[in-house]
């Protein structure tokens, strides 16, 4: 079955839900076990917020039925000029993340 996403940049705004599924994406990661000590996301909150508007990174995500259930964030790396080659930036992608319930049904190849 497929669910139709819609794919966004994400805004300063959404800071407070994409910390949220920081939080799920990690315990995943630790068997759902919560981190000792308990680390409120508030602090995840601010330091997304802040690096959305200040461009320092950038994001998307992936909604459905009005709700964000997914993300993909990337932090442009700044390359030093050389006389050889372009210092074009160089991008490190990470935190890429669906909700469970969300999987296998389109939103990594969703437009």
């Amino acid at each position: 079955m497929t669910t139709d996403f819609t794919v966004r940049s994400a805004r300063p705004a959404d800071a407070g839900r994409l910390a949220a599924l920081r939080w799920t994406f990690k315990q995943e990661d630790h068997e759902g076990r919560p981190p000792t000590p308990a680390r409120p996301t508030e602090e995840a909150e601010h330091w997304i917020r802040d690096r959305l508007r200040d461009g320092r990174w950038l994001a998307w995500v992936a909604e459905t039925e009005g709700e964000i259930c997914g993300h993909v964030f990337l932090c442009p790396v700044e390359r030093m000029p050389e006389p050889y080659e372009d210092n074009n930036p160089v991008g490190y992608v990470t935190n890429y993340f669906v909700l469970p319930s969300r999987r296998d049904k389109g939103a990594g190849t969703a437009p």
